[in-house]
């Protein structure tokens, strides 16, 4: 009922004055009454009554978990606080005169009186909405602002001042319990110190840099599937925007800022890629070893095909501080301006992707920049000659290691066989192939001179090259740190490339020195048909080791052998895994020393090639170097080392020579040959090996247990792949 002053006129001329009063006056004094009772009780309780008990620091309370909890206010920091012209009562409200003996305990403080609006944020908060859900342990405001000691937010003293900020809200998103608990992301806020914005922030006193309010707003902070929180998805590019304001704009002209746009969860954020709290520099090698996996959260078949290549390897094997070397995801599709290729402004557009690859390579050309870094030889649609190569290197790989494997069983089968039926006899046979009298050269010094270059050239590159291929594994990672990182690696393996063209230059120099030698241009018919036979003997004769149908003859009688269908077959200088074994060396040389050339200098073989063929001359340099390393530590090794009459070593290699009961033993038609000619006693020698023997040993100990060692790390890589 509305009164006005017209009802009151009305009311005076019918008199109603007396039956207004009888009921207003009473309801007047009433309330008056009531008034003038609260406000003599809040008056009566001063804030110096109140600090006769709580100005004592020993003043203690039993909270509803049974643990004391400290009541102390301290007099001097409120009276320094922004609340100091307030009373005690004006927050307590619910406190009387006869607290405390009436045994009521203060109620909490609602701060909604005098903050209304930010009561409101707050109560729609993920920390109001856990404390209506029960959570009592989610942030209040004196959580954050305190208490008694409440300072304004710009004080430097102040928990919420924007340097303190990120302590303050640690106290809780650092606490494991109080996360697990609440099942809060693992998200440490406290890695955002390390962070180029906490740096910032902490370390030099920047206030223009963000703070954790900046990012997840102040009394409104919602969870990120929260659509108005500024850490949705769809809306962080928008909140780091607010500092980032060009990067933004081309973000958004971005393929993954239209993806966004679109409303598509797939479009990448600044998250994605610099991380929430753990933001650091782009030039920063990590950042850019670690870009690559990031990456490939969304690009996974991408990302395994770019780690088949050097740069993806590299990078996974490399320091952090040599990362600015490799190129990584970015440096060829850009940061915050991915386009797609088809794009004229992307930086791999046709117009743009040789200067994009003369970033690294100045000498780039267009058939340089076809090169096909993502490219998977399983896929015979799209690679249509990686797949061949593929397939043609991997038949090659286990169908050698298939056919001498089988080779190899069969003849340490038959070995064993003949040790555990006549051991005694073995091992005195083999006591005298050591110890005989008489020795005879096998070696000359120039050829033990080149095996010494092969060995150490081999190994060097093997330790320097199959990190890359096996780059998953932690002993690859270990080889690659130990030499100083991916560039000393790679200037290793390099010096051991010059190593083998060296030697092979050496031996093909020789053997055409020799074939030189032996061609007699004499023009006499009857000499020129000696000269004929003498070059047919040099190419062709036992002591050449060109094969010859003598050696599919010993291979048959060999295998035979194996079975128990025949004798053992007598050999002449060279057997026929011996003449594999030296073909092999030409062979390795040839495709694996072409391949390796392609990839050194790729700008100059992509001026008169495709780009492709530096993939092809990949997957070629890879899969035979790892036929190489796996047939000469396992094949060749049983052949030379460990077949049990020369276990645990052949030494012939380093001393020369072979004893007379060995000849007899193993190379009976050689021995045969050669008192045939009157020449056994030009191979015969002297006695000199005891002098350096024990050195020879060490260095043949230390190369051959170095392969064995490379050997099992190989298996041990590959079976960890295939498990996987």
């Amino acid at each position: 009922m509305n009164v006005t002053p017209a009802d009151f006129d009305v009311a005076r001329t019918q008199r109603p004055q007396t039956k207004f009063f009888a009921w207003a006056l009473p309801a007047m004094a009433s309330a008056l009454f009531a008034f003038s009772s609260v406000a003599a009780a809040t008056e009566s309780i001063k804030n110096s009554d109140c600090l006769e008990c709580h100005g004592e620091e020993s003043l203690n309370k039993t909270g509803t978990d049974g643990k004391k909890v400290s009541v102390f206010v301290d007099q001097k920091l409120f009276n320094l606080s922004v609340h100091n012209t307030l009373s005690c009562v004006d927050c307590h409200g619910d406190l009387t005169a006869k607290h405390p003996d009436d045994n009521q305990p203060a109620q909490p403080v609602s701060c909604a009186d005098c903050h209304a609006d930010e009561t409101s944020e707050y109560a729609d908060s993920i920390h109001g909405a856990s404390h209506k859900l029960g959570a009592s342990a989610a942030a209040s405001c004196a959580d954050c602002h305190g208490k008694h000691d409440m300072l304004p937010a710009k004080h430097p003293a102040s928990p919420v001042f924007k340097l303190n900020l990120p302590n303050t809200c640690a106290q809780c998103h650092s606490n494991t319990n109080l996360t697990r608990e609440y099942h809060i992301s693992n998200e440490n806020p406290g890695h955002y110190l390390e962070s180029i914005h906490g740096q910032a922030l902490t370390k030099m006193g920047l206030i223009v840099a963000p703070s954790c309010n900046d990012c997840h707003g102040v009394h409104d902070i919602k969870r990120s599937v929260d659509r108005e929180s500024p850490i949705n998805h769809q809306n962080i590019a928008k909140t780091c925007g607010q500092c980032h304001v060009k990067v933004e704009e081309v973000y958004d002209k971005s393929i993954h800022g239209k993806l966004l746009a679109a409303g598509d969860k797939r479009g990448p954020v600044c998250t994605d890629c610099h991380s929430a709290h753990e933001v650091e520099k782009p030039i920063n090698g990590h950042f850019k070893q670690v870009s690559d996996q990031r990456c490939g959260k969304c690009h996974e078949d991408s990302l395994k095909h770019y780690r088949d290549t050097y740069h993806g390897k590299s990078m996974a094997l490399g320091k952090p501080s040599q990362a600015s070397d490799v190129a990584a995801c970015y440096d060829c599709h850009g940061h915050h301006d991915v386009l797609p290729p088809t794009d004229p402004a992307s930086r791999l557009s046709a117009t743009n992707i040789v200067a994009t690859c003369k970033q690294c390579h100045p000498d780039a050309n267009p058939g340089f920049a076809a090169y096909r870094p993502h490219a998977n030889p399983l896929d015979k649609e799209n690679y249509p000659v990686l797949h061949v190569v593929f397939l043609f290197m991997t038949s090659l790989l286990v169908g050698v290691f298939v056919f001498f494997g089988l080779h190899t069983l069969a003849w340490l089968v038959r070995a064993v066989y003949l040790y555990w039926h006549d051991s005694k006899k073995f091992r005195e046979a083999k006591f005298e192939v050591q110890r005989d009298d008489e020795w005879f050269t096998r070696f000359v010094p120039f050829e033990r001179f080149l095996h010494f270059l092969v060995v150490t050239s081999f190994l060097l590159l093997v330790i320097t090259g199959m990190p890359l291929k096996f780059y998953y594994t932690d002993w690859a990672k270990t080889i690659f740190s130990v030499l100083g990182g991916a560039e000393s690696a790679r200037m290793l393996h390099r010096f051991g490339a010059i190593v083998t063209f060296l030697y092979f230059g050496l031996h093909v120099g020789s053997l055409t020195l020799n074939f030189w030698r032996s061609r007699g241009f004499i023009r006499d018919p009857q000499t020129r048909k000696l000269c004929l036979r003498r070059v047919s003997q040099a190419v062709f004769g036992p002591d050449s080791m060109m094969p010859t149908l003598q050696d599919w003859r010993d291979f048959l009688a060999h295998n035979k052998w194996f079975f128990g269908k025949g004798p053992k077959p007598q050999f002449d200088r060279w057997t026929y895994w011996e003449k594999f074994d030296y073909f092999a060396v030409f062979w390795g040389v040839f495709i694996i020393g072409l391949s390796g050339l392609v990839m050194w200098f790729p700008e100059f073989f992509t001026r008169f090639l495709p780009g492709w063929i530096i993939n092809v001359a990949l997957i070629i340099h890879s899969d035979e170097a790892l036929l190489a390393a796996g047939f000469i530590f396992t094949i060749h090794f049983f052949n030379t080392h460990f077949r049990l009459e020369k276990f645990p070593m052949d030494t012939v290699i380093f001393s020369g020579r072979v004893s007379k009961t060995e000849m007899l033993h193993e190379r009976r038609r050689w021995y045969d040959r050669l008192v045939a000619a009157g020449k056994l006693d030009q191979h015969r020698v002297r006695d000199e090996w005891e002098r350096w023997k024990s050195i020879a040993r060490f260095f043949g100990f230390l190369f051959f247990g170095l392969g064995l060692v490379l050997l099992a790390l190989i298996v041990y890589a590959m079976l960890s792949r295939l498990m996987h």
